[in-house]
């Protein structure tokens, strides 16, 4: 079988048996050429279903020359769910990827921006300029609802209920959930929506898209990725912030002021409990209450 073929059939296993979104198959089919890449300059052979273990762990070697922990794990994740599927499907009977063990990487803190900051991003934005009613909109959705960037942009008109103040988002895997719409969600949306958005020639492919861009066309992550790091620098903020970081203030800031972290899990679309417990850790504030309402030496 032939190299080509295996991509395709792979990326279809991805797609269709493991529901993945488009961004993650790419993430995988970019480790899967990165090792193509190296294949084809270090060895004679002409298919790398052939690689064998100690090729693949040179590989490795080099990676990790200049990859993070942190990428080289998700490399060696992505080659490994790769060769497991060469595995499953008989296409090879061995697997190259079996003694390559991930290097061990530490739970990093998400960056988290105080309810000021959140207030001085807001302020900076031009209320004036042709796309400040959809800027604000996106900032106040991003930190109202706590979605990913990729469901923001996919976001749709029709999957926006404002008579029930619900979003309904489509997650990774495909995973529909329902999402509360804060206040301030609800108003700079409908004013984006009924005053500013109507008012311009859309692609009629983008037609239920909520967030365009000024060709009528939906707006890119990397549009997000640096509207995003724009408002931060004009609002003086020295973090690094992302699209991420609103999402991770969402989350903070919900469990800082009462909120259980099972609910949060759900709006997050959260598969496991564990991911949203980090936002725990970051809070000294709950984990004390914690502390003094259930440890069994408590004070009265």
């Amino acid at each position: 079988m032939n190299w080509k073929s295996v991509i395709e059939k792979y990326k279809s296993y991805l797609k269709i048996e493991r529901g993945l979104s488009d961004n993650s198959v790419i993430n995988y089919l970019y480790d899967i050429n990165a090792i193509l890449k190296y294949y084809k300059i270090n060895t004679e052979k002409s298919n790398p279903i052939d690689i064998s273990s100690e090729q693949l762990q040179n590989f490795i070697y080099e990676e990790a020359k200049s990859k993070s922990s942190y990428s080289l794990a998700r490399r060696i994740s992505g080659l490994k769910s790769f060769f497991n599927y060469l595995n499953f499907e008989k296409i090879r009977e061995d697997d190259p990827s079996s003694k390559i063990e991930s290097p061990k990487i530490g739970r990093k803190l998400p960056e988290v921006l105080t309810i000021k900051e959140i207030e001085r991003i807001i302020k900076t934005i031009d209320m004036s300029h042709s796309q400040g009613q959809r800027n604000m909109a996106i900032i106040e959705t991003l930190y109202g609802s706590g979605l990913r960037v990729s469901e923001l942009i996919n976001l749709t008109i029709s999957n926006l209920f404002f008579k029930e103040k619900i979003i309904k988002v489509i997650g990774k895997g495909n995973k529909q959930r329902l999402i509360p719409m804060g206040d301030y969600s609800k108003k700079h949306l409908i004013n984006y929506i009924n005053n500013y958005r109507s008012l311009r020639k859309i692609d009629p492919i983008y037609s239920d898209i909520v967030f365009l861009n000024k060709n009528g066309k939906k707006l890119t992550r990397a549009m997000i990725f640096t509207l995003i790091k724009q408002f931060g620098e004009k609002a003086g903020i020295s973090k690094k912030i992302s699209p991420h970081t609103l999402r991770h203030s969402f989350a903070t800031h919900l469990l800082e002021n009462g909120a259980d972290l099972r609910s949060i899990q759900i709006m997050m679309g959260h598969e496991s409990i564990t991911t949203t417990e980090i936002y725990a850790h970051m809070d000294t504030k709950y984990l004390k209450s914690v502390m003094k309402n259930f440890h069994p030496r408590k004070e009265t």
